[in-house]
């Protein structure tokens, strides 16, 4: 068994249900239903009893829901001696990280660290923003940059980026669709939005989707939460001239002949990015991370 879904059946268990249990733990509530249900399957027991006002354990669910209360709370007793213990100097500081971040963001705050505590090692992780917020909560991150704010007493939050996100279309279609000022969004009526699962940042995802719908588009069916939106997915699809991608005006990847960035017109989409550490960490070397981060305006 993993620490995640001990985490995972016991919020189910303490709010009786699926759709609470998923908010509590920042996951789409499909995740949270296969993570318990491989559970009970690795375990070979009913754990859950599922009724239609919700759920709750079986007389063997209760037994393990004792036992992973104890388990978490000594992992988190353990993490927050080791982090008393590395306080006061350096160690090993693990970053979280999400797709299409500016390439030159993390450089003046690893130099930061690298003045400041010569010996910490950092390690990036190329992760969602609700998976980073889960791996927080569970000690196996140190900081996270995250498309959203989390509203949490145990989480501090500072905003390092602000994208204008433009848009990726075939050369041809931004030949009849864009002007001087760029591309309106109502023009791309007609064509498929090339999406990300909103189980991987659900608040970003509904601003998104919100602010498309009222220039009337039709967004299609939401990809799987297995379907990782990355830079050849996005090229690939706006390629068949019958799809756009929206994407930040520093993109990293090159473009192929066939495909070109716009700019929105008056920028109706603006992605931020947010650094998110636990409220409690006195780490210098985390300190010395944070402030290194420069405020980007794209």
């Amino acid at each position: 068994m993993e620490l995640r879904e001990l985490r995972a059946f016991v919020a189910v268990a303490e709010e009786r249900g699926m759709s609470a249990a998923a908010r509590r733990l920042h996951v789409s509530q499909s995740a949270l239903s296969q993570t318990v249900g491989g559970l009970e399957r690795q375990l070979g027991l009913k754990l859950l009893i599922r009724t239609n006002t919700g759920v709750r354990p079986t007389e063997e669910g209760e037994t393990l829901l004792a036992e992973a209360r104890a388990v978490i709370a000594r992992h988190d007793q353990a993490m927050r001696t080791m982090a008393s213990l590395t306080s006061p100097g350096c160690g090993l500081l693990r970053v979280g990280i999400p797709l299409e971040l500016p390439s030159d963001l993390l450089r003046p705050a690893m130099e930061q660290v690298t003045a400041a505590c010569p010996d910490t090692r950092v390690q990036a992780r190329h992760l969602s923003s609700a998976a980073q917020l889960e791996a927080l909560h569970a000690g196996d991150l140190d900081i996270g940059l995250l498309r959203e704010r989390p509203i949490d007493p145990d989480l501090d939050a500072m905003l390092v980026v602000t994208e204008k996100l433009g848009v990726l279309l075939a050369a041809n279609i931004a030949a009849e669709l864009a002007d001087d000022e760029g591309v309106r969004l109502e023009t791309l009526r007609g064509l498929e939005w090339v999406s990300f699962p909103r189980s991987g940042s659900p608040a970003w995802y509904d601003e998104v989707t919100s602010v498309l719908r009222s220039f009337g588009l039709d967004l299609g069916p939401e990809p799987p939460d297995n379907q990782s939106l990355i830079a050849e997915v996005k090229l690939a699809a706006v390629g068949t001239e019958k799809a756009f991608a929206l994407a930040p005006p520093r993109w990293s990847q090159p473009l192929p002949e066939n495909v070109v960035w716009r700019p929105l017109h008056r920028h109706p989409l603006v992605r931020r990015t947010w650094a998110v550490w636990p409220t409690h960490s006195r780490r210098r070397d985390l300190a010395a991370f944070i402030t290194g981060l420069p405020t980007v305006d794209l």
